[in-house]
């Protein structure tokens, strides 16, 4: 298996080459991505009561387009896992500009090493277990997601919250491979990954909107988020195979003090300042 290297959100590499950055000092991000002291950070806590409801995004449905992929890359960063399609895949509609695609360009994944903590978003100051990202970017306007990062209208997350209980059959291609993942730098394909499974039901359309920024370095702003209200399932089983992974290189020694398990690898939520949450449901 290859080895791979990564410094930003989920396969963005930023110019300023390998920088070292980690879960347990985030408060340092700043002193090396400046964007990350921007006013316009992520993740955020979301106040049902306060989220303004705005029918303006019903008026077209948020509409994912997403084809089955029959060979997907999936790595181990030391930070997360990715997945990586190789199919377009695409989404309108909803709050994004009209006649304009947003091009799916991987899946990432944040989790807790238990399950009251994990996601990066909280609902209510309530966190989940695990949170799931689908990165896109504006495939009408920019030619590739270098481009689109940190522009406006350039970058959308589709984020969905995880709960304990039942498998999650469309995720079962990527947890039964973990185990060969579990060291940092391993890659793997899976040959059958279907994104539209990460989705809820498809009459279960409520949302939340706002605008925010990458949560990992570089931090980049000008990213818009939306959160399906709606959790997916996973088993403990499946999450137990998350927890299993490591930060580190096999044959290389933990860093002193360290157990090495991937994990809590969440940013702490960021101030709202004076951003508008909108929600398509009351």
């Amino acid at each position: 298996m290859a080895d791979y290297n990564t410094t930003g959100e989920c396969g963005y590499n930023p110019e300023k080459g390998n920088l070292e950055w980690g879960y347990d000092q985030g408060v340092e991000w700043g002193l090396l991505f400046p964007q990350a002291n921007g006013e316009y950070q992520s993740p955020i806590n979301l106040n049902s009561r306060e989220a303004l409801y705005d029918p303006v995004l019903l008026e077209v449905k948020l509409e994912p387009s997403y084809a089955v992929c029959r060979d997907s890359e999936v790595i181990n960063d030391g930070r997360t896992v990715h997945v990586l399609p190789k199919s377009k895949s695409v989404v309108t509609g909803g709050p994004l500009p009209r006649q304009q695609e947003f091009q799916l360009h991987e899946v990432c994944f944040h989790w807790g090493r238990e399950n009251q903590r994990g996601s990066e978003h909280t609902v209510n100051f309530k966190a989940f277990p695990m949170e799931l990202h689908l990165i896109h970017w504006n495939s009408t306007v920019y030619s590739n997601i270098d481009e689109a990062l940190g522009r406006r209208q350039g970058i959308v997350i589709i984020a969905l919250f995880v709960k304990i209980g039942q498998e999650h059959l469309g995720l079962r291609a990527l947890t039964d491979i973990l185990p060969d993942l579990q060291y940092k730098g391993k890659t793997k394909t899976i040959h059958f990954f279907n994104p539209n499974t990460l989705l809820p039901d498809p009459l279960l359309r409520d949302y939340w909107v706002y605008e925010g920024s990458l949560t990992m370095p570089p931090c980049s702003e000008n990213v818009t988020w939306i959160l399906y209200r709606y959790p997916l399932t996973v088993s403990q089983q499946q999450m137990d195979e998350f927890r299993r992974l490591r930060t580190h290189r096999k044959g290389e020694e933990p860093v002193e003090g360290s157990d090495s398990l991937l994990g809590d690898n969440f940013r702490p939520t960021q101030p709202l300042s004076d951003r508008v949450v909108r929600a398509a449901f009351r």
